[in-house]
């Protein structure tokens, strides 16, 4: 009977993450530049007892979190700090920790003490990973390879001037990107690659996020289904044991 409880109550763990990755889906399906979250990979481990192995087995996550790499609807907006990468590729930021991340997210906007950063806030990186500063401008422009020109309102008159860098790459297709507890995204070590400046960037143009809320529904509407049929499991195995007990009660008088 423990064997039927610990199975379904390992459903039910399984059915609970995938609904915490959904809804965190849902939650950031209009930020910009947002990367879905997948199901991790999972595995079975048996619990052992003294000498032996039991035939209790329980779910564990195993290896980096995963995330969907695929890209999000592309919107021209022809704001001059909005930027995106065409097709593969990421931009570098400061995670809140000080280290670089990896990102996708482009809405940009210069800070008072003119350093770059995205809506979330996080410093744009430049090709020696510190924050990219430029000066108040008239009139900006971003070539595809991230180079930023500026017309600085301390020099009016003159032509646009490079200013500063976009850091961009496209990692090597072997290397396993992931997301860490930060929600940033970096290699399984905790490390980004080196910048390389091959990822085409889009001036003028928001890359939306890449989650499909009609299939996050759906998807949640079936892990709810998958719920509901391990809390079943359990209520059966509860009353096959309360009636098992029953029967073996001795009868009364």
């Amino acid at each position: 009977m423990d064997r039927m409880i610990y199975t379904a109550l390992n459903a039910l763990a399984v059915a609970r993450n995938e609904q915490v990755k959904g809804a965190q889906n849902l939650a950031n399906q209009n930020v910009p530049g947002f990367r879905r979250d997948l199901p991790d990979d999972g595995g079975s481990r048996f619990l052992s007892q003294l000498e032996g192995l039991t035939t209790r087995a329980f779910q564990l996550e195993t290896g980096p979190a995963r995330f969907s790499d695929a890209t999000g609807f592309l919107e021209a907006t022809g704001q001059e700090l909005d930027v995106a990468i065409a097709d593969r590729g990421y931009f570098y930021v400061e995670a809140e920790d000080g280290t670089p991340a990896l990102s996708r997210r482009g809405d940009l906007r210069r800070e008072v003490d003119g350093v770059l950063r995205n809506g979330a806030g996080e410093a744009m990186l430049g090709p020696d990973l510190a924050p990219v500063a430029i000066p108040e401008f008239v009139s900006l422009r971003i070539s595809d390879i991230g180079e930023i020109f500026a017309d600085p309102v301390d020099e009016p008159g003159t032509a646009q001037r490079l200013v500063g860098l976009l850091a961009t790459t496209i990692p090597d297709p072997e290397l396993v990107l992931t997301k860490g507890v930060d929600g940033q995204i970096r290699d399984v070590e905790g490390q980004v690659p080196p910048p390389n400046q091959q990822a085409r960037v889009l001036a003028g143009t928001l890359e939306g996020s890449n989650v499909n809320p009609v299939e996050e529904l759906l998807s949640t509407m079936e892990i709810q289904r998958s719920f509901e049929r391990g809390l079943r499991l359990v209520m059966t195995a509860r009353e096959i044991d309360e009636n098992g007990a029953r029967i073996l009660q001795a009868p009364e008088g």
